[in-house]
């Protein structure tokens, strides 16, 4: 009986090297293509007067920069698996399957799957943008600082990060400050005491930039006023906002007019 011939390293091996340098072109690949896009970038930047990208091309950029990456890598993965025999027949049986296999990783990442969708839906429908002042629901209020295929951070400028899921942004109630009529009015609103003169109180205040105050509610707590200030365009309404409520405070407390805390 002839003994079997013994294995070279490369029969023995193969599948395992040739999975391993697919790997490393699919990511040198994900490299230069992402490279070759930052240098488009750069170069468009340069040809603008403003010498830097808008916020809409940049969210989209990098949107699909992550997109790129992201598919290439997986494309990288796909032919790796590929080269095992063990894979293949795995493959076999899965694809006579796939509509139960559908079925099951649908629940099982619905999550995940809906905040994918939702990212791609957010950077080219683009509802908020890259340095938009936004409010997002009740809870969430600050300046969006990234958006992620899966999730949105907002700096709510106290030091804290919120990751907000993509899904989120596009069912729930989102305001951007940002956007809109930059010269619009800044609108705040102060209490008075209860027993205040109201009419004293917006005598006082409509001065200067204060454009109008209004009773909006009457309380046994307190009276809120809603005062409007002109703004110069391209202002950063947040500071300004911040300035003219406590400048209003100021006024209705020398006066004897705001509400005790």
């Amino acid at each position: 009986m002839v003994a079997a011939a013994e294995q070279t390293f490369w029969q023995a091996h193969g599948d395992e090297i040739s999975a391993a340098i697919t790997l490393i072109v699919a990511v040198l690949i994900a490299i230069v293509v992402d490279r070759v896009l930052i240098g488009r970038a750069i170069r468009a930047t340069t040809r603008l007067d403003t010498g830097e990208l808008s916020r809409e091309t940049r969210t989209r950029l990098r949107l699909i920069r992550r997109l790129l990456f992201l598919a290439i890598i997986l494309i990288g993965v796909a032919l790796a698996l590929s080269q095992f025999a063990s894979i293949k027949r795995f493959a076999t049986g899965v694809l006579a399957s796939t509509a139960v296999l559908g079925i099951i990783i649908g629940f099982a990442a619905r999550q995940v799957i809906a905040n994918l969708v939702a990212g791609v839906v957010v950077a080219f429908t683009q509802p908020i943008r890259i340095g938009d002042l936004v409010s997002i629901g009740n809870d969430v209020h600050g300046r969006v600082v990234d958006i992620t295929l899966t999730y949105t951070s907002v700096d709510a400028g106290d030091g804290s990060l919120i990751m907000v899921p993509n899904e989120r942004v596009t069912v729930d109630s989102v305001v951007n400050h940002s956007a809109g009529n930059s010269s619009a009015p800044v609108t705040v609103d102060v209490w008075l005491r209860p027993d205040a003169d109201v009419d004293a109180a917006r005598e006082a205040l409509e001065h200067g930039e204060v454009t109008s105050a209004h009773l909006m509610e009457l309380t046994p707590e307190g009276a809120r006023l809603q005062i409007k200030a002109a703004i110069d365009a391209g202002s950063d309404r947040e500071a300004h906002e911040a300035e003219l409520r406590e400048r209003a405070q100021g006024v209705l407390r020398e006066g004897g007019l705001l509400r005790s805390p």
